[in-house]
């Protein structure tokens, strides 16, 4: 099932749920019972708890959105580091230079052809990736410079790819999701008390107040949902893709 369709049928559910319990209450209210009536206290808890839940759903946000965010530099760190070695080695003998440009290609195509699949489904790295990289970091610090220039682009090889090595440990440190299961109980229960204050202010009054309901508990409903769609940056709708590798090794496409 589609990201997108859960989210849809998840807003629609919240509000199917708010407009059948509101209509349901009405029904089965006393005759007498005067809506305006609801006591203050009543009304400023809601607006308390309404702020205070409002806080909480965007600093989860914020918190998922930085680590997608973070997850992207990875990879974009990790592709850059290896493309730097694959330009840089070009100073080096034409055997040196294709093998070492040919197990960098190697690498990057098994990243994005079967790792990353992998990556999404499984949230973790493989090991025949952390070989591939292996083989290029065997490559790079195995050959002995034979003159002054091939001297001086040999430290900045071992800078890129020291520093792909770490993007690639980065990279498997983000797969996983990153919200504790106590803050999404957390956020599941304030969402159920936060809809259910609706209730306790008599929202039954106009067709009005009950479309602002529904539409009130379909937000709640998208803000979850975002949170949801974030918490894993590879795997889900929203999802980190490997399109740094693709546009830095066009010809491992194919």
């Amino acid at each position: 099932m589609s990201d997108w369709l859960v989210l849809v049928l998840a807003m629609l559910g919240a509000c199917a749920v708010v407009v059948v319990i509101t209509l349901v209450r009405h029904k089965r209210a006393p005759a007498d019972e005067d809506p305006s009536e609801t006591p203050d206290v009543i009304e400023y808890m809601t607006m308390w708890i309404g702020v205070v839940y409002a806080i909480v759903l965007g600093l989860a946000i914020a918190g998922v959105w930085e680590a997608r965010s973070s997850a992207q530099d990875y990879v974009q760190s990790e592709a850059q580091a290896l493309h730097e070695i694959s330009e840089r080695v070009r100073v080096y003998p034409p055997d040196v230079r294709d093998r070492i440009r040919g197990d960098v290609n190697a690498y990057v195509s098994y990243v994005v052809h079967t790792e990353w699949s992998t990556m999404s489904r499984d949230a973790r790295l493989t090991d025949r990736g952390t070989a591939l990289l292996q083989q290029v970091r065997q490559d790079v610090t195995d050959y002995k410079p034979k003159n002054e220039f091939e001297a001086q682009a040999y430290q900045p090889l071992l800078d890129q790819m020291t520093a792909a090595d770490q993007a690639r440990n980065a990279r498997a440190d983000s797969t996983g999701a990153t919200m504790p299961p106590v803050v999404w109980w957390g956020l599941l229960a304030g969402a159920v008390i936060t809809v259910g204050m609706v209730f306790a202010l008599q929202i039954r009054r106009t067709k009005r107040e009950l479309v602002l309901a529904g539409l009130f508990s379909a937000t709640i409903a998208f803000m979850l949902f975002l949170i949801w769609d974030f918490d894993a940056p590879y795997s889900r709708g929203i999802a980190v893709t490997a399109e740094p590798f693709l546009n830095l090794f066009p010809a491992v496409t194919g």
